[in-house]
């Protein structure tokens, strides 16, 4: 009987004892974890003794010194990592799209002051907001851009088109001092380039009738001749302007027209973009040519 308790009793200090080593064991890997360390560092040499690598024998990887790079190269990187297709606007998606790559901006003074050189300066603003979340905003891009940022923009953009029926109450140039909406254009006094897309001409197409402005055929035309005419007073150093529209716009359209006559009338060289690709085809009236063939009954 004896025996029997005391071998149950040595069974039970044993238990006690695994315990012990195991709450022991769970210690020392919570301190080992704290200090940064985990079993991975344990190492066990030919002799069978067992020894903890502390951080300082750990092999340290060297950080990469960007600022040591030559100016030029900094300048490569910068435009491969802030260099955007479409043009900036306000938009939904610039989360996802656009804020993750001016993160650079936080880095230091010096990657921000060059990092925010070549973003405005290399990239396309919108004047007025197309995208329907944003289209009636009361204050666009511009308007919310430091005058330090904007100092740097060479492109803009004039999008014409939304809107023809009623335009926003936004879309006006207005730079008065009293006016909360201005766009404070004093302060891009470097932009040489305007981009100018036209979507539609109401007035080109019996289409549009109908749907109209209430002021006439002629309204939209003459809205976007007073943009661009505002545009040139307060952008003195503008320099080109560039013409692109749908394939439904023909070159000769009443609002192409009146806007080429405004900016010859401002002495700005004229360019004409890719997507209607003016450059390339001969823009002529594919109606009055079948007419002449005797194809228009077809």
């Amino acid at each position: 009987m004896a025996r029997t308790k005391a071998k149950s009793g040595k069974t039970a200090s044993q238990a006690t004892g695994t315990r012990y080593k195991t709450r022991d064991i769970d210690e020392l890997t919570a301190k080992l974890e704290t200090m940064g360390l985990d079993a991975g560092h344990v190492t066990e040499d030919d002799e069978g003794d067992t020894s903890v690598s502390t951080p300082a024998q750990q092999p340290k990887a060297k950080p990469f010194r960007f600022l040591a790079l030559p100016y030029e190269i900094r300048l490569q990187i910068y435009h491969l990592l802030l260099s955007f297709p479409k043009t900036l606007d306000l938009d939904p998606s610039n989360p996802r799209t656009l804020i993750p790559s001016l993160r650079l901006f936080l880095v230091s003074r010096q990657v921000h002051a060059e990092a925010s050189y070549i973003f405005y300066s290399l990239n396309t603003f919108r004047i007025f907001p197309i995208h329907g979340r944003f289209f009636h905003a009361k204050y666009p891009l511009l308007a919310r851009l430091p005058a330090s940022y904007k100092a740097h923009i060479n492109k803009l953009e004039l999008r014409l088109g939304p809107g023809w029926t009623k335009p926003p109450k936004g879309w006006v140039i207005d730079e008065r001092e009293g006016n909360r909406r201005r766009l404070r254009l004093a302060d891009i006094q470097n932009v040489r380039l305007l981009k100018v897309f036209v979507e539609c001409d109401p007035a080109s197409s019996e289409v549009f009738n109908g749907f109209r402005h209430e002021k006439g055929k002629g309204f939209y035309t003459q809205f976007c001749v007073d943009l661009v005419a505002g545009l040139f007073e307060h952008l003195p150093s503008l320099e080109r302007v560039e013409f692109d529209a749908y394939p439904s716009v023909p070159k000769n359209s009443p609002l192409l027209s009146g806007l080429l006559e405004e900016v010859k009338a401002g002495k700005k060289s004229i360019s004409w973009g890719p997507e209607r690709g003016w450059e390339k085809l001969v823009d002529v009236d594919l109606a009055g040519v079948m007419m002449q063939m005797g194809l228009g009954a077809l």
